[in-house]
């Protein structure tokens, strides 16, 4: 696992794509968080689906152009789970996005993005990282590993045991032999030939024009929510996620968050969902074998396809799907995330600040926005007492 997450010896140091066979594995490594996520918001709010999947699959692949990495992108999941929960209507959904692209343009254009970045250390940064991987790790063990009863405990078995075997083997993609598993139990056990047939057709994206009061009502209802985490996890976590693993890429705070405001000042004209980078996201391609760009492209197209294709019948094709199975991409995904905790080890503050901070933002309301503010203060008041506290340990024990 460990020579998977992050090795230090191995990184991309080219900018060309590749579609070998790990980059078509680590496609799939984000799979388990963006889609029912998607999912999620299609059904609460009856977004058009095919809008919905090309867009999403088409900033992707303009992602994945422009950085030559595997930085993919994802749904926004604060807004998604408000989404979700209250059933927002579509055009609350496009309005928040474009208030949140509005807003992110702004703080890379004024470089408060970069003050923040200079002023934030390391690690909160990995406890913010940690926090999201717990996150993660909590929705892929309740949520997705224990949905289809003991049979889906079965396949998950089958799909940990699989990915443990498997993970780091470059003539055997792990994450594709999970989604293949998964495709043969949906084939087999829960597929309707007959009704997924009735979905094929030519779809495109529908135009939308958010009203100033779904802007606003947007901005208020999603993205005041939605900010602290981007800036926390989309913005600091991955710049500092490219750093681990491709040293040789110099990005800039401002450059993530500019793409970032593009996607979100692009998407919702389209009938496309909020979206954002993230360091989880990295971490999934990279920890299933993404190396370059080619594994987002890869992503990306197959959405793409769907959207244009099948997109009225991707909610039906999706509820077939073996939730288990997407559950261990998820998991491993949440590890990758965790184990980057280890470079903190070293020095006891830094270790326990950065897992304080993970704490508190998997585990309470706003809790990256907490996060972020107890750990900055904490890293900046509370050194000199942490020495203290060990000088005065190490004197007792004397």
């Amino acid at each position: 696992m460990n020579s998977v997450v992050a090795d230090s010896t191995i990184h991309v140091q080219e900018r060309r794509l590749r579609f070998n066979r790990q980059e078509w594995s680590g496609a799939f490594g984000d799979l388990g968080t963006d889609l029912p996520l998607i999912v999620g918001m299609i059904l609460a709010s009856g977004l058009d689906a095919a809008s919905v999947l090309t867009l999403f699959g088409i900033m992707q692949i303009g992602t994945a152009l422009y950085y030559r990495l595997p930085m993919p992108v994802q749904p926004l999941k604060a807004m998604a789970a408000l989404v979700i929960a209250q059933k927002l209507p579509p055009g609350v959904l496009y309005g928040g996005g474009l208030a949140i692209g509005v807003c992110m343009l702004v703080l890379s254009l004024s470089g408060v993005l970069s003050w923040i970045h200079r002023v934030v250390p390391k690690p909160v940064i990995r406890g913010i990282q940690c926090g999201l991987g717990l996150q993660l790790a909590g929705i892929a063990l309740k949520d997705y590993v224990q949905m289809d009863g003991a049979t889906g405990l079965w396949i998950a078995g089958a799909g940990l045991m699989a990915t443990i075997f498997l993970i780091g083997r470059k003539r055997i993609p792990a994450a594709v032999v999970l989604v293949t598993i998964g495709a043969i139990y949906a084939l087999i056990f829960k597929m309707d030939t007959g009704s997924m047939a009735g979905a094929i057709g030519f779809h495109l994206p529908t135009l939308r024009e958010p009203t100033g009061a779904d802007v606003w009502t947007g901005f208020l209802l999603l993205a005041i929510p939605q900010i602290p985490l981007s800036i926390a996890n989309s913005v600091l976590a991955t710049k500092q996620m490219v750093t681990d693993l491709f040293p040789a890429r110099k990005l800039s705070i401002q450059q993530i968050g500019l793409t970032y405001s593009a996607m979100n000042l692009i998407s919702p004209f389209l009938g496309g969902v909020p979206t954002c980078h993230g360091s989880g996201g990295m971490a999934g391609h990279y920890v299933f074998g993404g190396r370059t760009g080619g594994s987002v492209v890869i992503y990306g197209s197959l959405y793409v396809v769907l959207g244009l294709f099948f997109g009225p019948g991707f909610e039906a094709a999706v509820q077939i799907f073996p939730l288990p199975i997407l559950g261990i991409l998820l998991l491993f995904e949440a590890l990758a995330l965790i184990a980057l905790l280890r470079d903190q080890s070293a020095d006891s503050f830094h270790f326990v600040l950065a897992a304080l901070v993970g704490l508190i933002a998997c585990s309470v309301p706003y809790g990256y926005l907490a996060g972020l503010v107890i750990g900055m203060a904490v890293y900046h008041i509370g050194r000199k007492g942490w020495t203290q506290l060990g000088r005065d340990a190490h004197g007792s024990l004397r």
